[in-house]
């Protein structure tokens, strides 16, 4: 379709909503961001863009702002919990790709992902919370929090894991929880911190953490696994107490992080089915979402932002391909179902891997070890499917 003078609403001004914004806006979509805060602020914690993400920052033009605002990784170290003994290391420089693997931090992904938007003239609209979408019209019509209603010619739900958008093409989400809460936190880095991951492993819980902001700051996830129920939200409090009680049979250096924080924040860890329709073409306008509205995932295989950043340009490009917006949705999601859905998939298995215990755990470690040692390059070419695609060069 013809995205030139194009009338684009998005919702959400998160990674896929920006992400996507400014991709419709380089091919000269006129963009409008539907956003319910009210200033876009430095809030969340770390993220992990690796490869695949980082090809797409760099076809939207932002590596170097990206390379300056990150940490470049070199390792993912697989660490035993309670005694503090490595297992296994992945050699992240093995990729040899020039996109690199990077740790940044959210609000500064935003801040970057925000700036060029509105510099390629994306008007971002705050104080714009979504109640509902109604797709009985001839176009999506969007309601707002104030009373207000929106038409739309092409409306992108980018709208997170409590999308409006989505429930209006697939009724309500049936997500369940999984047994696991995780808790982060930002703590001050001790002095010559490696750009590295730790993944901390133990029974029913594991911790990851690696350098934010040049190494002045690091990153902390901790999962438990419980019976407990807890909110899906990013926006709840804890007691730092429960975190280090939940970890006090790990090693020293783990229960110092976590004796540094003073107010974590909690969610609860739900496991949502990767959407069945994607999109949908109506007599005069069409919809269609991306992103955490579209595959939810678990933070294991730390592909969120990453797979955000793919649906974004596969979404854009798809669009200005096809003369025929039905056939355009039907190409995207074909596209994007079956990765997202198998990242999906692996992020499940690896929670169950991280939190193994007894003889099981025994097993694992020693063959991660075994594999680590005489075969550097397999572990991490496990992931080649994932890292080594670009999605930029099949448009």
């Amino acid at each position: 379709m013809q995205l030139s003078g194009q009338p684009v609403t998005i919702i959400g001004a998160g990674v896929s909503g920006l992400a996507v914004a400014l991709a419709f806006a380089r091919h000269g979509a006129e963009v409008t961001v539907l956003e319910q805060a009210d200033a876009i602020r430095d809030v969340g914690a770390g993220l992990q863009i690796s490869p695949n993400g980082a090809a797409v920052l760099r076809a939207l033009g932002l590596m170097p702002a990206v390379e300056a605002a990150s940490v470049r990784a070199t390792a993912v170290n697989l660490i035993d919990g309670p005694t503090g003994n490595g297992v296994a290391r992945l050699d992240l420089t093995r990729l040899g790709l020039d996109q690199g693997y990077h740790f940044l931090h959210r609000a500064d992904l935003i801040g970057l992902l925000a700036d060029a938007a509105k510099t390629a003239g994306v008007a971002l609209r705050l104080v714009s919370r979504v109640t509902g979408v109604s797709l009985a019209g001839p176009r999506p019509e969007v309601s707002l929090a104030d009373g207000s209603r929106i038409e739309a010619a092409l409306l992108i739900g980018a709208d997170g894991l409590h999308s409006p958008t989505r429930a209006a093409l697939n009724g309500a989400a049936k997500p369940f929880f999984t047994g696991q809460v995780a808790w982060r936190a930002l703590i001050p880095a001790e002095p010559g911190i490696l750009p590295e991951v730790e993944v901390h492993m133990g029974p029913g819980r594991h911790l990851v953490s690696y350098p934010l902001r040049g190494g002045s700051l690091r990153n902390i996830v901790a999962v438990e696994e419980r019976v407990r129920w807890a909110e899906e939200s990013w926006t709840l409090r804890d007691d730092a107490i429960d975190l280090q009680l939940a970890f006090e049979g790990f090693s020293p250096r783990v229960r110092g992080w976590l004796a540094q924080i003073e107010d974590p924040w909690l969610w609860g860890l739900f496991r949502h089915p990767v959407a069945a329709t994607w999109g949908k073409a109506l007599s005069e306008g069409g919809v269609v979402i991306l992103g955490d509205a579209a595959h939810p995932m678990l933070p294991f295989l730390a592909q969120g932002a990453a797979m955000a950043l793919e649906d974004a340009w596969v979404l854009v490009e798809t669009l200005a391909r096809h003369d025929d917006l039905t056939a355009a949705i039907a190409a995207y999601t074909a596209l994007r179902k079956p990765r997202t859905a198998r990242v999906v998939a692996t992020a499940n298995r690896n929670a169950r891997a991280y939190h193994l215990s007894g003889a099981a755990r025994a097993v694992g470690q020693t063959g991660l070890g075994l594999v680590g040692r005489f075969a550097p390059g397999l572990l991490l070419s496990r992931y080649d499917w994932l890292y080594r695609h670009d999605v930029t060069a099949a448009f």
